[in-house]
């Protein structure tokens, strides 16, 4: 009958897609969102990571609907660009609190439901742009790439209950995040990339089930790099 699959940030671009594919191979899935929007055949649950005790209550509203859940895919994130001595306290606090402590939230209350179970699978979404850096973006960068630190830390308090943790680190991606880039600094990137293209949603979902599958019962504590080479070595 499929698993209970928990998606943060599912209501556009990675997340969503994510949704649509994991609905389509017969999971039961629900999307947290501040908006609460959700594809057809998904459950669609209002709630801001931001928000101490929403995440929380989303998901238990998922698992009233669906079972304990066996997935998480802690993908909610935004962006706020700004160089650093233009950057305030609440800039960097809001992409920090966002895109850090809540997947944090999210990664914390699954966990809860996978350990009676001794079985789950957490994917953490990060950026090749958090480990490399990129102008205007130290709290996007210190957001993501500290995800795998956590991540890590983690694995080592789960490892004995078969839960895996793993990140998974776009590149440059066709997603309403990327468009507004300008042509300047999307050619700019593009010859960090050695596949010299952007990379689509469906491929970053490739990697993102294969760590939620059966197949990575073996891998935890990994970056996977999903960015045509932008992080190879990562």
């Amino acid at each position: 009958m499929g698993r209970s699959i928990f998606i943060t940030g599912g209501s556009r671009g990675i997340g969503l897609a994510a949704a649509r594919s994991f609905a389509e191979g017969g999971d039961r899935v629900a999307v947290a969102g501040r908006s609460g929007a959700a594809p057809e055949g998904v459950l669609g649950l209002r709630a801001d990571v931001r928000v101490p005790g929403d995440v929380e209550r989303a998901l238990r509203e998922a698992e009233e609907a669906h079972g304990t859940v066996e997935v998480l895919v802690a993908n909610a994130g935004i962006t706020i660009d700004v160089p650093l001595l233009r950057m305030s306290d609440e800039q960097f606090e809001t992409v920090v609190d966002t895109n850090l402590a809540g997947a944090f939230r999210a990664v914390r209350a699954a966990v809860a439901s996978m350990l009676p179970a001794r079985r789950g699978r957490v994917v953490c979404v990060s950026s090749a742009l958090g480990f490399l850096g990129s102008p205007g973006q130290s709290n996007y960068a210190a957001s993501k790439s500290a995800l795998l630190g956590m991540a890590r830390s983690v694995v080592w308090e789960l490892g004995n209950r078969d839960i895996t943790v793993n990140v998974v680190a776009p590149g440059i991606i066709d997603t309403d995040m990327t468009r507004p880039l300008t042509e300047q600094r999307r050619q700019e990137l593009m010859r960090m990339t050695p596949l010299r293209r952007m990379g689509t949603v469906d491929e970053v979902v490739a990697a993102i089930r294969f760590l939620a599958s059966d197949e990575a019962s073996y891998v935890t504590g990994t970056v996977l790099p999903v960015g045509g080479g932008i992080a190879m070595g990562l």
